[in-house]
């Protein structure tokens, strides 16, 4: 099984790797995960009030980890996955912007999202991490794959894979603020 990245090309090439080996093969591509912003790099950012990022309006089809965990059991332990590309989104598409509006709502906090140059984030993510190929990455991936290649309609590989919808970016926003992740103590 491949965890691959929706709309990263070089993620594509391991796909057609891997399929070209021989092997028995599930590819599960991914959108961007919904709890990048519980558990990743924006966590510290949306704790703090302001979320600053190289991401304009183009909507992304945020995934739940949790889909993408259900159909990777799924894909291990039941017949009827091998040789299937299951493209992993939420249901419905949202910009930053509209995503941190949702954090806000479900954590009853006033966050702001401000969008920046990938200049100006790559610079901001080289005093918080001292991972040079981490802030190469993430960089990569706002400059690259949030350029619009992913804002076409979300995709039913969830729906394929299990019979039944992804969870949406509101059920998460809810789920996560329940847990106190967004809570900031004084």
């Amino acid at each position: 099984m491949l965890l691959s990245g929706r709309g990263e090309e070089e993620a594509e090439r391991s796909e057609l790797e891997l399929r070209k080996s021989g092997a028995e093969w599930t590819i599960l591509r991914c959108s961007w995960f919904n709890q990048n912003f519980s558990e990743s790099f924006m966590l510290g950012p949306v704790l703090g009030g302001e979320v600053m990022l190289p991401a304009s309006d183009i909507p992304e089809p945020f995934v739940d980890v949790e889909d993408v965990a259900d159909v990777a059991v799924a894909a291990l332990t039941e017949p009827g996955h091998v040789g299937k590309l299951y493209e992993l989104t939420g249901p419905t598409a949202l910009t930053f912007a509209e995503a941190i509006g949702e954090i806000a709502a479900a954590s009853g906090r006033d966050i702001r999202y401000q969008q920046i140059s990938v200049q100006d984030f790559a610079a901001g993510l080289a005093t918080e991490i001292d991972e040079q190929d981490y802030v190469e990455f993430l960089t990569y991936l706002f400059a690259e794959v949030l350029d619009g290649r992913n804002a076409k309609p979300a995709a039913d590989g969830v729906f394929q894979a299990l019979g039944r919808q992804p969870r949406s970016f509101r059920d998460y926003t809810k789920t996560a603020a329940a847990t106190g992740v967004w809570t900031v103590n004084a």
